[in-house]
């Protein structure tokens, strides 16, 4: 039979208090543990409801013990903290759509598997600590929307997509090198469309 949950219940077992379950989460973190119920998911140990049910959790939860709650009785799978963000993060497409937005932690390799949803990634605020980041796209049919930040370039000769050339749009002049920070976009669309856009404008 299905574990039965409820956010109310499972995150009151977590209790509070000054130990590491309490520290607050990040996005990576989150989508991380969605990635390790996607493995329990392929593995068996967990139905397509209890998928559902988890993931919803997991993107709720705001400290590393209701993270941990969530995986608590699948094997080997109590892990919380997100991959090293300095050299390599993959984002998957589980339960919600990959965004990315404010002050967050550029890798030198940034890895986006979408299936349908708009991707959405803003590097206008965030800490890019590298001279070169490297975006590796594996998707089909979506939308990509990549805001850079000023002065940044992206190289898009290793995108491939149905139709050449890439399908990009370019709204900011990014396309060609010598930027700070210069991006290198690589890997397959197919039938999408990447949109490369300046700085939003604030309010």
């Amino acid at each position: 039979m299905a574990h039965q949950f409820s956010v109310v219940s499972l995150f009151a077992m977590t209790g509070l208090g000054g130990d590491p379950a309490n520290l607050r989460v990040s996005d990576a973190e989150r989508e991380h543990v969605v990635s390790l119920l996607n493995k329990a998911t392929g593995r068996g140990l967990l139905d397509l409801d209890e998928f559902t049910t988890r993931t919803d959790l997991a993107l709720a939860a705001r400290t590393r013990g209701e993270l941990n709650w969530v995986l608590i009785d699948l094997p080997g799978l109590v892990r919380t903290a997100a991959p090293e963000s300095g050299e390599r993060l993959e984002l998957r497409e589980a339960g919600s759509a990959i965004t990315r937005r404010g002050a967050w932690a550029v890798p030198k390799v940034l890895v986006l598997h979408p299936k349908h949803r708009t991707v959405r990634v803003d590097f206008t605020e965030a800490r890019i600590d590298h001279r070169v980041v490297r975006i590796e796209l594996h998707g089909g049919a979506t939308q990509v929307r990549l805001w850079l930040p000023e002065g940044a370039t992206i190289d898009i000769d290793g995108l491939w997509t149905k139709r050449k050339p890439a399908q990009v749009r370019d709204r900011g002049g990014f396309v060609g090198s010598g930027g700070t920070p210069h991006f290198v976009l690589a890997g397959r669309a197919a039938n999408g469309m990447v949109s490369v856009l300046p700085p939003p404008v604030r309010s």
